[in-house]
Protein backbone atom coordinates (compact mmCIF):
# COMPACT_ATOMS: atom_id res chain seq x y z
CA UNK A 1 0.00 0.00 0.00
CA UNK A 2 0.99 3.63 -0.30
CA UNK A 3 2.63 5.61 2.48
CA UNK A 4 2.45 9.26 3.51
CA UNK A 5 5.37 10.07 1.25
CA UNK A 6 3.69 8.57 -1.80
CA UNK A 7 3.57 10.64 -4.96
CA UNK A 8 0.11 11.75 -6.02
CA UNK A 9 -1.33 12.46 -9.42
CA UNK A 10 -4.65 14.21 -9.93
CA UNK A 11 -7.07 13.84 -12.82
CA UNK A 12 -9.76 16.53 -13.04
CA UNK A 13 -12.44 15.79 -15.58
CA UNK A 14 -13.56 18.97 -17.39
CA UNK A 15 -14.46 17.84 -20.91
CA UNK A 16 -18.24 17.87 -20.49
CA UNK A 17 -20.60 20.48 -21.87
CA UNK A 18 -22.72 20.88 -18.69
CA UNK A 19 -25.88 22.00 -20.49
CA UNK A 20 -28.21 21.44 -17.51
CA UNK A 21 -26.50 24.27 -15.64
CA UNK A 22 -27.54 26.80 -18.29
CA UNK A 23 -25.54 29.86 -19.25
CA UNK A 24 -23.50 30.80 -22.31
CA UNK A 25 -20.56 28.54 -21.46
CA UNK A 26 -20.05 25.04 -20.08
CA UNK A 27 -20.43 25.27 -16.31
CA UNK A 28 -16.73 24.75 -15.54
CA UNK A 29 -15.84 27.99 -17.32
CA UNK A 30 -18.62 30.10 -15.83
CA UNK A 31 -17.74 32.48 -13.01
CA UNK A 32 -18.69 31.91 -9.40
CA UNK A 33 -17.54 34.15 -6.54
CA UNK A 34 -15.29 36.09 -8.90
CA UNK A 35 -13.47 33.23 -10.66
CA UNK A 36 -14.30 30.38 -13.07
CA UNK A 37 -15.54 27.18 -11.42
CA UNK A 38 -12.53 25.31 -12.81
CA UNK A 39 -10.11 27.80 -11.22
CA UNK A 40 -11.56 27.18 -7.76
CA UNK A 41 -11.30 23.43 -8.31
CA UNK A 42 -7.72 23.60 -9.52
CA UNK A 43 -6.70 25.74 -6.55
CA UNK A 44 -8.30 23.28 -4.13
CA UNK A 45 -6.41 20.29 -5.55
CA UNK A 46 -3.11 21.95 -6.54
CA UNK A 47 -1.40 21.54 -3.14
CA UNK A 48 -1.85 17.77 -3.26
CA UNK A 49 -0.07 16.73 -6.47
CA UNK A 50 0.46 17.29 -10.18
CA UNK A 51 -2.76 17.86 -12.09
CA UNK A 52 -4.00 16.56 -15.40
CA UNK A 53 -6.95 18.69 -16.54
CA UNK A 54 -8.95 16.75 -19.14
CA UNK A 55 -10.77 19.18 -21.44
CA UNK A 56 -12.81 19.40 -24.60
CA UNK A 57 -10.45 20.26 -27.50
CA UNK A 58 -12.42 23.44 -28.19
CA UNK A 59 -11.68 24.72 -24.67
CA UNK A 60 -7.88 24.65 -24.80
CA UNK A 61 -7.30 28.41 -24.86
CA UNK A 62 -9.83 29.05 -22.11
CA UNK A 63 -8.41 26.21 -19.97
CA UNK A 64 -4.85 27.50 -20.37
CA UNK A 65 -5.95 30.90 -19.09
CA UNK A 66 -7.81 29.41 -16.13
CA UNK A 67 -4.84 27.21 -15.17
CA UNK A 68 -2.26 30.00 -15.42
CA UNK A 69 0.29 29.91 -12.61
CA UNK A 70 -0.56 26.36 -11.50
CA UNK A 71 1.21 23.08 -12.28
CA UNK A 72 -1.42 21.75 -14.69
CA UNK A 73 -1.14 19.69 -17.87
CA UNK A 74 -4.00 19.95 -20.37
CA UNK A 75 -5.13 16.72 -22.04
CA UNK A 76 -7.96 16.33 -24.61
CA UNK A 77 -10.86 14.25 -23.37
CA UNK A 78 -13.20 11.73 -24.95
CA UNK A 79 -16.91 11.48 -25.66
CA UNK A 80 -17.67 9.91 -22.26
CA UNK A 81 -16.59 10.58 -18.71
CA UNK A 82 -14.91 7.19 -18.45
CA UNK A 83 -13.03 7.84 -21.67
CA UNK A 84 -11.85 11.21 -20.39
CA UNK A 85 -10.67 9.68 -17.11
CA UNK A 86 -8.72 7.05 -19.02
CA UNK A 87 -7.12 9.81 -21.14
CA UNK A 88 -6.01 11.54 -17.95
CA UNK A 89 -4.65 8.34 -16.44
CA UNK A 90 -2.73 7.52 -19.61
CA UNK A 91 -1.13 10.98 -19.47
CA UNK A 92 0.00 10.33 -15.90
CA UNK A 93 1.31 6.89 -16.90
CA UNK A 94 4.22 8.54 -18.71
CA UNK A 95 5.63 9.25 -15.23
CA UNK A 96 3.35 7.20 -12.99
CA UNK A 97 2.55 8.35 -9.45
CA UNK A 98 1.88 5.87 -6.67
CA UNK A 99 -1.69 7.06 -6.18
CA UNK A 100 -4.21 9.19 -8.01
CA UNK A 101 -7.18 11.36 -7.15
CA UNK A 102 -9.96 11.61 -9.73
CA UNK A 103 -12.20 14.63 -9.28
CA UNK A 104 -15.15 16.31 -10.99
CA UNK A 105 -14.33 19.85 -12.07
CA UNK A 106 -17.84 20.89 -11.03
CA UNK A 107 -17.04 20.31 -7.32
CA UNK A 108 -15.13 23.53 -6.58
CA UNK A 109 -15.91 23.57 -2.84
CA UNK A 110 -14.03 20.41 -1.88
CA UNK A 111 -12.18 20.92 1.39
CA UNK A 112 -8.67 19.94 2.48
CA UNK A 113 -10.27 17.71 5.11
CA UNK A 114 -12.07 15.60 2.52
CA UNK A 115 -8.99 15.35 0.32
CA UNK A 116 -6.86 14.42 3.31
CA UNK A 117 -9.27 11.71 4.41
CA UNK A 118 -9.18 10.08 0.97
CA UNK A 119 -5.38 10.14 0.86
CA UNK A 120 -5.12 8.74 4.39
CA UNK A 121 -7.46 5.85 3.57
CA UNK A 122 -5.27 4.90 0.59
CA UNK A 123 -2.60 3.82 3.04
CA UNK A 124 -4.61 0.70 3.83
CA UNK A 125 -7.05 0.32 0.91
CA UNK A 126 -6.95 -0.07 -2.87
CA UNK A 127 -9.33 2.87 -3.22
CA UNK A 128 -11.22 5.43 -1.15
CA UNK A 129 -14.01 7.89 -1.82
CA UNK A 130 -16.04 10.41 0.18
CA UNK A 131 -19.76 9.86 0.60
CA UNK A 132 -22.72 10.95 2.71
CA UNK A 133 -25.29 8.50 4.06
CA UNK A 134 -28.76 8.90 2.59
CA UNK A 135 -31.03 10.33 5.28
CA UNK A 136 -34.20 11.19 3.32
CA UNK A 137 -36.99 8.72 2.69
CA UNK A 138 -36.74 7.09 -0.75
CA UNK A 139 -39.64 6.45 -3.11
CA UNK A 140 -40.10 4.83 -6.43
CA UNK A 141 -42.43 6.61 -8.82
CA UNK A 142 -44.00 6.69 -12.25
CA UNK A 143 -46.32 9.09 -14.02
CA UNK A 144 -45.87 11.71 -11.34
CA UNK A 145 -47.07 9.40 -8.58
CA UNK A 146 -45.41 7.44 -5.81
CA UNK A 147 -45.38 3.74 -6.63
CA UNK A 148 -43.46 2.42 -3.65
CA UNK A 149 -40.74 2.97 -1.07
CA UNK A 150 -37.12 1.98 -0.96
CA UNK A 151 -35.04 1.31 2.14
CA UNK A 152 -32.22 3.80 2.64
CA UNK A 153 -30.26 1.38 4.79
CA UNK A 154 -26.68 1.17 3.58
CA UNK A 155 -27.16 3.79 0.85
CA UNK A 156 -24.69 6.64 0.30
CA UNK A 157 -24.42 9.72 -1.90
CA UNK A 158 -21.10 9.53 -3.70
CA UNK A 159 -18.71 12.46 -3.98
CA UNK A 160 -15.25 13.10 -5.38
CA UNK A 161 -12.25 13.08 -5.28
CA UNK A 162 -12.10 9.32 -5.54
CA UNK A 163 -8.62 8.00 -4.84
CA UNK A 164 -6.86 4.82 -5.94
CA UNK A 165 -3.52 3.13 -6.23
CA UNK A 166 -2.49 4.32 -9.64
CA UNK A 167 -1.46 1.08 -11.33
CA UNK A 168 -4.61 -0.67 -10.18
CA UNK A 169 -7.10 1.95 -11.39
CA UNK A 170 -5.25 2.43 -14.68
CA UNK A 171 -5.53 -1.28 -15.41
CA UNK A 172 -9.17 -1.29 -14.29
CA UNK A 173 -10.05 1.51 -16.72
CA UNK A 174 -8.12 -0.07 -19.57
CA UNK A 175 -10.17 -3.26 -19.27
CA UNK A 176 -13.58 -1.70 -18.51
CA UNK A 177 -16.29 -1.20 -21.13
CA UNK A 178 -16.61 2.50 -20.28
CA UNK A 179 -20.22 2.59 -19.10
CA UNK A 180 -19.64 3.11 -15.37
CA UNK A 181 -21.28 5.94 -13.42
CA UNK A 182 -18.03 6.76 -11.62
CA UNK A 183 -14.55 5.45 -10.92
CA UNK A 184 -15.59 3.49 -7.84
CA UNK A 185 -17.80 1.35 -10.09
CA UNK A 186 -14.83 0.76 -12.40
CA UNK A 187 -12.63 -0.15 -9.45
CA UNK A 188 -15.12 -2.56 -7.92
CA UNK A 189 -15.69 -4.27 -11.27
CA UNK A 190 -11.95 -4.99 -11.23
CA UNK A 191 -12.14 -6.45 -7.74
CA UNK A 192 -10.62 -3.50 -5.89
CA UNK A 193 -11.67 -2.71 -2.32
CA UNK A 194 -12.90 0.87 -1.90
CA UNK A 195 -13.19 2.49 1.53
CA UNK A 196 -15.85 5.07 2.32
CA UNK A 197 -14.61 8.23 4.06
CA UNK A 198 -16.88 11.01 5.36
CA UNK A 199 -17.99 13.50 2.72
CA UNK A 200 -19.27 17.00 3.38
CA UNK A 201 -22.55 18.67 2.49
CA UNK A 202 -20.52 21.64 1.26
CA UNK A 203 -18.79 19.47 -1.36
CA UNK A 204 -21.58 20.19 -3.82
CA UNK A 205 -21.55 19.39 -7.52
CA UNK A 206 -22.73 22.23 -9.70
CA UNK A 207 -25.42 20.74 -11.92
CA UNK A 208 -28.39 23.11 -12.12
CA UNK A 209 -28.52 26.93 -12.41
CA UNK A 210 -29.29 27.38 -8.70
CA UNK A 211 -26.12 25.56 -7.71
CA UNK A 212 -23.97 28.54 -8.73
CA UNK A 213 -25.48 30.65 -5.94
CA UNK A 214 -24.96 27.85 -3.42
CA UNK A 215 -21.33 27.51 -4.45
CA UNK A 216 -20.79 31.27 -4.31
CA UNK A 217 -21.88 31.39 -0.66
CA UNK A 218 -19.34 28.69 0.17
CA UNK A 219 -16.49 30.18 -1.86
CA UNK A 220 -16.81 33.88 -1.09
CA UNK A 221 -14.01 34.98 1.25
CA UNK A 222 -14.99 34.91 4.90
CA UNK A 223 -14.14 37.83 7.12
CA UNK A 224 -10.90 37.20 9.01
CA UNK A 225 -10.94 38.75 12.48
CA UNK A 226 -7.70 38.89 14.50
CA UNK A 227 -7.29 39.84 18.16
CA UNK A 228 -3.98 40.87 19.71
CA UNK A 229 -2.87 41.86 23.21
CA UNK A 230 0.02 44.06 24.26
CA UNK A 231 1.62 44.75 27.63
CA UNK A 232 4.49 47.06 28.51
CA UNK A 233 6.18 48.47 31.59
CA UNK A 234 8.61 51.35 32.05
CA UNK A 235 10.27 52.51 35.26
CA UNK A 236 10.52 56.09 36.37
CA UNK A 237 13.77 58.02 36.17
CA UNK A 238 14.70 61.65 36.67
CA UNK A 239 12.90 64.17 34.49
CA UNK A 240 10.05 66.63 34.27
CA UNK A 241 7.49 64.90 31.99
CA UNK A 242 6.32 61.60 30.56
CA UNK A 243 5.09 60.80 27.05
CA UNK A 244 1.94 58.68 27.09
CA UNK A 245 0.03 57.73 23.93
CA UNK A 246 1.87 60.45 22.06
CA UNK A 247 1.00 63.24 24.51
CA UNK A 248 3.55 65.10 26.67
CA UNK A 249 2.26 65.05 30.25
CA UNK A 250 4.00 67.20 32.94
CA UNK A 251 5.30 65.11 35.87
CA UNK A 252 8.06 65.24 38.45
CA UNK A 253 9.73 62.24 36.84
CA UNK A 254 10.22 60.74 33.37
CA UNK A 255 9.98 57.19 32.05
CA UNK A 256 13.15 55.27 31.35
CA UNK A 257 13.52 53.49 28.02
CA UNK A 258 15.62 53.08 24.88
CA UNK A 259 13.12 55.08 22.82
CA UNK A 260 10.83 57.77 24.23
CA UNK A 261 9.44 55.12 26.65
CA UNK A 262 5.82 55.73 25.63
CA UNK A 263 4.42 52.76 27.50
CA UNK A 264 0.87 53.19 26.15
CA UNK A 265 1.91 53.39 22.52
CA UNK A 266 4.25 50.43 22.96
CA UNK A 267 1.42 48.28 24.30
CA UNK A 268 -0.84 49.31 21.41
CA UNK A 269 1.93 48.54 18.90
CA UNK A 270 2.54 45.09 20.38
CA UNK A 271 -1.20 44.38 20.30
CA UNK A 272 -1.26 44.96 16.54
CA UNK A 273 1.89 42.90 16.00
CA UNK A 274 0.33 40.17 18.13
CA UNK A 275 -2.84 40.08 16.03
CA UNK A 276 -0.61 39.57 12.98
CA UNK A 277 1.54 36.92 14.72
CA UNK A 278 4.49 39.24 14.03
CA UNK A 279 6.17 39.19 17.42
CA UNK A 280 6.75 42.47 19.24
CA UNK A 281 8.48 45.83 18.85
CA UNK A 282 11.84 44.30 19.68
CA UNK A 283 11.69 42.06 16.62
CA UNK A 284 11.13 44.98 14.25
CA UNK A 285 13.08 47.71 16.12
CA UNK A 286 15.81 45.99 18.18
CA UNK A 287 16.88 48.03 21.24
CA UNK A 288 20.46 47.03 20.40
CA UNK A 289 20.23 49.23 17.30
CA UNK A 290 21.42 52.76 18.25
CA UNK A 291 19.26 54.43 15.59
CA UNK A 292 16.18 53.84 17.75
CA UNK A 293 17.63 55.49 20.87
CA UNK A 294 15.20 58.22 21.87
CA UNK A 295 12.99 57.52 18.84
CA UNK A 296 9.37 58.65 18.88
CA UNK A 297 7.12 55.65 19.43
CA UNK A 298 4.89 56.95 16.66
CA UNK A 299 7.38 55.28 14.30
CA UNK A 300 6.66 51.88 15.81
CA UNK A 301 2.89 52.22 15.89
CA UNK A 302 2.73 53.53 12.35
CA UNK A 303 4.86 50.61 11.14
CA UNK A 304 2.56 48.10 12.86
CA UNK A 305 -0.62 49.45 11.28
CA UNK A 306 1.01 49.77 7.85
CA UNK A 307 2.15 46.15 8.13
CA UNK A 308 -1.42 45.15 8.96
CA UNK A 309 -2.77 46.95 5.91
CA UNK A 310 -0.13 45.38 3.68
CA UNK A 311 -1.50 42.01 4.77
CA UNK A 312 -5.08 42.99 3.89
CA UNK A 313 -6.33 44.08 7.34
CA UNK A 314 -7.99 47.21 8.65
CA UNK A 315 -7.96 48.24 12.28
CA UNK A 316 -11.28 47.47 13.95
CA UNK A 317 -10.41 49.14 17.23
CA UNK A 318 -7.66 49.56 19.81
CA UNK A 319 -8.19 49.83 23.56
CA UNK A 320 -5.36 51.08 25.80
CA UNK A 321 -5.39 51.00 29.60
CA UNK A 322 -2.70 52.90 31.54
CA UNK A 323 -1.97 51.69 35.09
CA UNK A 324 -0.45 54.25 37.44
CA UNK A 325 -1.07 56.34 40.55
CA UNK A 326 0.38 59.48 39.00
CA UNK A 327 0.29 61.44 36.79
CA UNK A 328 -3.47 61.71 36.49
CA UNK A 329 -4.51 60.53 33.03
CA UNK A 330 -8.09 61.77 32.90
CA UNK A 331 -7.34 65.37 31.87
CA UNK A 332 -5.21 64.11 28.96
CA UNK A 333 -7.19 61.05 27.83
CA UNK A 334 -9.07 62.82 25.02
CA UNK A 335 -5.84 64.22 23.56
CA UNK A 336 -4.24 60.75 23.77
CA UNK A 337 -7.22 59.21 22.04
CA UNK A 338 -7.02 61.80 19.27
CA UNK A 339 -3.27 61.32 18.78
CA UNK A 340 -3.50 57.51 18.56
CA UNK A 341 -6.35 57.83 16.04
CA UNK A 342 -4.27 60.24 13.95
CA UNK A 343 -1.28 57.91 13.83
CA UNK A 344 -3.42 54.89 13.02
CA UNK A 345 -5.41 56.77 10.39
CA UNK A 346 -8.78 55.80 11.85
CA UNK A 347 -11.79 57.64 13.21
CA UNK A 348 -11.52 58.58 16.86
CA UNK A 349 -14.42 56.30 17.78
CA UNK A 350 -12.19 53.28 17.12
CA UNK A 351 -9.68 54.27 19.81
CA UNK A 352 -10.10 54.02 23.57
CA UNK A 353 -7.61 55.34 26.14
CA UNK A 354 -8.41 54.96 29.81
CA UNK A 355 -6.58 54.64 33.11
CA UNK A 356 -6.77 52.82 36.40
CA UNK A 357 -4.69 52.47 39.55
CA UNK A 358 -3.47 49.32 41.26
CA UNK A 359 -4.86 50.46 44.63
CA UNK A 360 -1.36 51.27 45.89
CA UNK A 361 -0.28 47.67 45.31
CA UNK A 362 2.80 46.51 43.40
CA UNK A 363 5.39 48.60 41.56
CA UNK A 364 2.75 50.89 40.05
CA UNK A 365 1.19 51.37 43.48
CA UNK A 366 4.59 52.31 44.87
CA UNK A 367 4.94 54.78 41.97
CA UNK A 368 8.03 53.06 40.62
CA UNK A 369 6.76 53.08 37.05
CA UNK A 370 3.78 52.86 34.69
CA UNK A 371 2.26 49.77 33.05
CA UNK A 372 -0.01 49.63 30.02
CA UNK A 373 -2.26 47.01 28.51
CA UNK A 374 -3.77 47.14 25.03
CA UNK A 375 -6.06 45.10 22.84
CA UNK A 376 -6.33 45.52 19.08
CA UNK A 377 -8.81 44.01 16.65
CA UNK A 378 -7.97 43.59 12.97
CA UNK A 379 -10.48 42.69 10.27
CA UNK A 380 -9.98 41.85 6.62
CA UNK A 381 -10.30 44.92 4.45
Amino acid sequence: MTGRGATTGIVIVAAGRGTRAGGPLPKQWQAVAGAPVARWTLQALAPHGRIILVIHPEDEARAACVAEGLLVTLVPGAGSRAGSVLAGLEALAQDPPERVLIHDVARPCVSPAVIGAVLAALETHDGAAPALPVTDALWTGAGGRVTGTQSREGLFRAQTPQGFRFDAILQAHRTHDGTAADDVEVARAAGLEVAIVPGEESNIKITAPGDFARAAKLLEPRMDVRLGNGYDVHAFTTGDHVVLCGVRVPHDRALKGHSDADVGMHAATDAIYGALAEGDIGRHFPPSDPQWKGAASEIFLRHAVELARSKGFDLGNVDVTLVCERPKIGPHAAAMQQEIARILGVEIGRVSVKATTSERLGFTGREEGIAALATATLVTA
